[in-house]
């Protein structure tokens, strides 16, 4: 297993300094932008408290709590009942066991596997939000799609949910997504919640929990599309990851 592991670092550092030297990628034109912290003239309730609740994830593999922690807290004050001292990451590994979240977030994994592959993403939400008794309406796990029968239709819901969140906040999209597609980083599945998205321009706004990444960034929709719909590296099908897509919550 750590043959393989080691194996899967250097493609992906060769990979990452192909697009440096090439301009390519992330490194291409078209760069995120950063954005601050906290967006000015906010009315939507849920927009602003998935920046107050944002936080940076504990360790490499962990994007998902910290996404998962940042949503549940922001639900919880939406409905009036955040606790005095809002929902930690770890408060989520020890109270929700759902697809052994928490030993997935150890040094070894569990199985050997770490992190959450988007079916298993879909899995913890859920539990996290019964744990904590937060009323929803759905639960969705969108696997995308670059299937040209598809995409259109794929891209339209995607668009319209953005606008409903962003104009009215009735619906949360986690993504799930390359992150090396939008920022100068290792081309792996990464985890965060959208925090914005401006139906004028197509702007999509990341709250991404990588310590790495100070700062929420904003992306075209078209560059966010091509991030959510990337099929992953191979050699992680291996630990059950296949293409990216989003879970949808609708209030």
């Amino acid at each position: 297993m750590k043959i393989l592991f080691y194996l899967m670092r250097s493609v992906l550092y060769l990979r990452f300094f192909f697009h440096k030297l090439t301009a390519t990628g992330s490194f291409g034109r078209s760069r995120a932008r950063r954005e601050p912290l906290a967006p000015t003239g906010q009315s939507n309730p849920v927009k602003a408290g998935l920046y107050r609740h944002y936080v940076k994830q504990f360790h490499e593999s962990s994007c998902s709590v910290a996404s998962v922690a940042c949503v549940v807290n922001t639900l919880l004050e939406n409905q009036g009942r955040l606790p005095q001292k809002p929902v930690t990451q770890q408060d989520l590994l020890n109270r929700v066991t759902a697809a052994h979240w928490k030993e997935r977030m150890g040094p070894d994994g569990y199985q050997g596997r770490r992190g959450l592959p988007l079916p298993v993403l879909g899995q913890v939400v859920k539990a996290s939000l019964d744990e904590f008794q937060i009323d929803y309406q759905d639960i969705q796990v969108v696997q995308a799609t670059r299937d040209p029968s598809n995409a259109a239709d794929f891209c339209q819901t995607l668009k319209f949910r953005l606008a409903q969140f962003d104009r009215f906040g009735d619906g949360i999209i986690i993504a799930h997504f390359d992150q090396g597609s939008l920022v100068t980083d290792l081309n792996i599945p990464h985890i965060s919640p959208v925090g914005g998205f401006d139906p004028d321009t197509g702007d999509v706004t990341i709250l991404d929990v990588d310590s790495s990444q100070p700062y929420p960034y904003t992306v075209s929709f078209n560059r966010f599309y091509r991030a959510v719909s990337t099929h992953y590296l191979h050699l992680f099908h291996l630990f059950g990851y296949g293409r990216g897509g989003y879970i949808y919550i609708k209030k």
